[in-house]
């Protein structure tokens, strides 16, 4: 029997990155310097939609210290547009541009790019750029868009670029055997992720040697190292994509961006140093938005709300281009693979139309589709528990996937390994209790006050493997990560990887468990991360995954490790590898304290090697091993929601909140929290403030965040978070991913408490956010 160092994985151990972030020590890109840089600002259209005629650079090129003004027709020798290939039946590719030739299909879109020795003379320089444009008709409605012209892509003869349809079981004839139907039309408003880093770019050419080196604000540097090596046409060993440390990221910065492109082909081209760093109004106008779809769904209920059948027609506006790699099925598809919930239902259909418009394009935000999913499954829950005189917990027990049904696979497909779903209710209701709110409420009702309560349960996929696509249909590979773990000759540990860090502490909660695998010293282990020419091939950060898949590597490659050490030492020792205890960095002999050997003198004996090792065993103190969950795994949670409306000024005041989550076997309790809350704080934010805004003519009304209103720490309610810690059965481990369950039901919990403080109005919450406005429209008609 071995002893390893377990109590490390599940203890609240403070971040080790905190000393450098907090201080501020990290190094973002705009920190970076690189001899002889030089800076880019991209000229952008003010348009929506328009042919792009005569650019004239004459101007700028006479400004002092500009060094380049270079258009479409300059990179195109230097690099192919970027294209996102998917396997789905009809999907229709858009190709992308470093910078748009012809046609600009959205506002900010770069049609020209200004070089010069400074950041502020590159901007100014970009001013001076005239450029003939030819305004079109902008297309803004994607339900008239789906419908006919004029075309986002005129090469392609459609806006429509996806359509898919999820049907089981018997749809019709379990509507027409329903005692109750309950549906409506829901609308979730667009949304943008707000990291505090805006996107960012660093490239450096080496003539010499021919190799391209990219810093980004990238969560994905293994993907992006792939995707330049096709589109520039180099060797993939020549290009070094480096994610040194990046303030957020939200699933906005997995996307290759034309700046990305541009950047690269630009510093090819000169041979210097390129260097961009947007600023916000770029970000709002031109990374990823999401969340942008109309949900037509409907319910079917027997007399004591057992849920007979669901089926959804959803419309998706996925904006102008179906971006790199993800395609335009990360979000469209997400929504109704997902409707079903974690939740028995016997028949479905769901069916999904993705259209593209003249707006930034969509792409994948914390949560992707399912906090889309759950606000209107949750939503029908509460409409058909209220017409049936049901607990809203009720209807749910009545309808959970029971543990004992799993794995279970889902309406959609999606198989869940786990179902702690009634139990994750159970401790909420516990936590927040519930009854005694019930009480709290009719206190209120009876004083004229609106309180209301609102649950939302949810499931989502983690973690996930080879079998399934991050992105359904995506050309890529997802589904396995690296690690190599390597002991030095000083005994310190370096655990590399590939994915990269956007503020989740991944330095701290890998090393972890590296070291509870391996049996060192947390603070002799160092993780080193978002470097492509630093470890194993991998993808990056996305979908819940690196505790998953990231950490079920470190602990096949320690373990692997841990077991070289313990043969050499039992060489050292003259005793039986069976024998041998390991902890804090010192492996012992059972039941004889005094024979004992550190890791630090293990190591030096592995590299050492001679009569130091045992006959034929290789030197050295490392090894690297790959991991694919297959299938990946289920993260399920229950939200409670209190809040109370103030209807004179038509304002919603949170309360309090409760989250109770199985997030599998928790690594760190105190990481654990932070991506829990932090998940929530942008929940809220769905739920009651965020929303992209474009007018008729496609220009962008909410461009800064004067206008687009993010949480403050002062919207927060009081939070109570607790974890049913059940280790997953499906990985190594036992972890499960964590990172977007917070978004995921928050925006359903705030919608059905709203909903539940005005039912005596009679009022239903079908879109949000929720905003000061739409809640005076809504009470001023009853």
């Amino acid at each position: 029997m071995i002893s390893r160092s377990p109590s490390l994985i599940g203890a609240r151990v403070t971040r080790v990155e905190d000393a450098r972030l907090l201080t501020g020590r990290g190094r973002y890109v705009a920190d970076l310097d690189a001899p002889g840089a030089v800076h880019v600002a991209f000229v952008r259209s003010p348009h929506a939609a328009a042919h792009v005629g005569r650019i004239d650079v004459t101007r700028a090129l006479a400004e002092p210290g500009v060094v380049a003004c270079l258009t479409a027709a300059d990179l195109a020798p230097l690099a192919r547009p970027i294209r996102a290939e998917s396997r789905t039946r009809g999907y229709r590719a858009t190709d992308l541009g470093a910078l748009a030739s012809g046609v600009v299909r959205h506002q900010g879109e770069a049609v020209a790019a200004v070089v010069a020795e400074s950041r502020y003379v590159a901007e100014d320089a970009a001013d001076l750029v005239g450029v003939d444009w030819e305004p079109l008709p902008a297309v803004t409605d994607p339900r008239a868009a789906a419908a006919a012209g004029p075309f986002v892509h005129a090469d392609l003869g459609t806006n429509v670029i996806l359509e898919r349809e999820f049907r089981t079981g018997e749809v019709e004839p379990a509507f027409r055997a329903a005692t109750l139907v309950v549906a409506d039309r829901f609308r979730f408003h667009r949304h943008a992720a707000i990291a505090m880093e805006n996107r960012a770019c660093l490239a450096a050419w080496d003539t010499g040697r021919g190799d391209l080196t990219l810093h980004s604000t990238t969560q994905i540097p293994g993907m992006i190292r792939d995707a330049l090596a096709d589109i520039l046409d180099l060797p993939g060993h020549r290009i070094r994509v480096v994610a040194p440390d990046v303030g957020g990221g939200f699933g906005m910065k997995t996307i290759l961006y034309p700046e990305e492109v541009a950047v690269a082909a630009i510093a090819r081209r000169l041979g210097r140093p390129v260097k961009w760093i947007g600023d916000r109004r770029e970000d709002l106008l031109t990374s990823s938005q999401a969340w942008d779809e109309q949900v037509d769904a409907e319910l079917a209920v027997d007399g004591v709300g057992h849920i007979l059948g669901l089926r959804a027609t959803v419309l998706c506006d996925v904006g102008a281009y179906s971006m790199y790699p993800w395609t335009a099925s990360i979000e469209a598809v997400q929504v109704i693979s997902f409707l079903p919930g974690p939740y028995r239902v016997p028949a479905y259909r769901g069916a999904v139309q993705a259209v593209a418009t003249n707006k930034a394009p969509m792409g994948p935000y914390r949560g992707v589709g399912r906090p889309v999913s759950a606000f209107v499954v949750e939503g029908l829950l509460d409409r058909a528990a209220r017409r049936l005189q049901l607990d809203p917990g009720e209807i749910r027990r009545r309808n959970f996937v029971r543990p004992d049904e799993a794995p279970y696979r889902s309406a959609s497909g999606v198989v869940w390994d786990t179902a702690t779903f009634a139990e994750c209710l159970e401790r909420a209701c516990r936590i927040a209790d519930y009854e005694g709110l019930r009480r709290q409420q009719q206190e209120a009702r009876a004083a004229g006050r609106s309180f209301g309560i609102g649950i939302a349960s949810y499931v989502e996929l983690t973690g996930v493997g080879s079998a399934i696509p991050a992105s359904p249909g995506a050309d890529i590979s997802t589904g396995t990560e690296g690690a190599t773990v390597r002991v030095d000759a000083s005994g310190t540990v370096t655990a590399t990887f590939a994915i990269a860090s956007q503020g989740q502490g991944h330095e701290t909660t890998l090393a972890q468990v590296v070291a509870g695998t391996l049996g060192a010293r947390l603070g002799d282990v160092r993780v080193v991360h978002g470097d492509t020419a630093a470890g194993p091939i991998g993808s990056g950060t996305y979908a819940s995954r690196t505790a998953v898949i990231a950490g079920g590597a470190a602990v096949r490659a320690a373990e692997a490790v841990r077991d070289k050490a313990l043969v050499i030492a039992a060489h050292l020792l003259e005793a039986s590898a069976s024998d041998l205890d390991v902890a804090d960095g010192v492996i012992s002999v059972r039941g004889a304290g005094d024979r004992r050997v550190t890791l630090r003198e293990v190591a030096r004996a592995a590299y050492a090697a001679g009569r130091r090792l045992p006959h034929g065993l290789e030197p050295g103190l490392e090894a690297t091993r790959y991991y694919d969950p297959y299938f990946g795994t289920a993260s399920g949670a229950t939200h409670i929601a209190v809040v109370e409306i103030d209807r004179a000024v038509a304002a919603v005041r949170l309360h309090r909140y409760v989250i109770a989550e199985d997030c599998g076997r928790v690594i760190n309790p105190l990481v654990v929290e932070g991506q829990t809350i932090g998940g929530l704080a942008q929940g809220v934010g769905a739920a009651l403030l965020e929303e992209v805004v474009y007018d008729g003519g496609g220009q962008l009304l909410t461009g800064t965040l004067l206008d687009y209103l993010v949480p403050m720490a002062t919207d927060m309610p009081p939070i109570t978070v607790e974890h049913l810690d059940r280790p997953s059965p499906s990985t190594l481990g036992g972890f499960r991913g964590v990172g977007e369950g917070g978004t995921i039901g928050a925006p359903a919990a705030i919608a059905n408490a709203v909903s539940d403080a005005l039912a005596p109005l009679g009022i239903e919450i079908t879109e949000l956010p929720i905003t000061p406005e739409r809640l005076f429209q809504l009470l001023a008609v009853c």
